[in-house]
């Protein structure tokens, strides 16, 4: 199912609990491989790290594929919602060019017991996966705490 037509579905009984881990995923809006130019990605790394350095989260890892944009944090301050909303609206000024996220966000809070490691590693073989690349390494829009 699109994000765009079920986004305001995404949000029913969403919550943001401060000091809890997430998988957070994002859409280009129609999919678009709008960063298959490592360049157009590195503007959305430029949001994330933004995110780390005002301590609204402790980003754990992260992977921006040409379409989309996955990232494990650690939520420090306000909730998901403005959180997302900041990177969205600041990478689409950024880059300049028109509609640039689908509506809405998935994510998926962790429990305290899950493998971190484990999400993170899943988070940044993405590229992998996907044919990208062979090597996690020679891929330019990821990064990892435990890297």
């Amino acid at each position: 199912m699109p994000v765009a037509a079920n986004g305001c579905h995404l949000r029913k009984g969403r919550v943001s609990e401060l000091g809890r881990i997430y998988v957070l995923t994002v859409v280009t809006c129609q999919r678009k491989p709008v960063f298959a130019d490592w360049r157009v990605g590195r503007r959305v790394v430029e949001q994330l790290r933004s995110a780390d350095d005002v301590a609204l989260v402790n980003s754990l890892a992260w992977v921006v594929m040409p379409d989309h944009l996955h990232w494990l944090v650690e939520l420090w301050r306000g909730t998901l919602a403005a959180l997302m909303c900041r990177i969205k609206s600041r990478s689409s000024r950024s880059i300049e060019q028109g509609r640039l996220w689908q509506r809405g966000y998935y994510d998926r809070a962790l429990r305290r017991n899950e493998d971190l490691k484990g999400a993170a590693r899943y988070i940044v073989m993405n590229p992998i996966r996907a044919g990208l690349v062979t090597r996690a390494g020679d891929y330019p829009l990821w990064d990892a705490i435990w890297v």
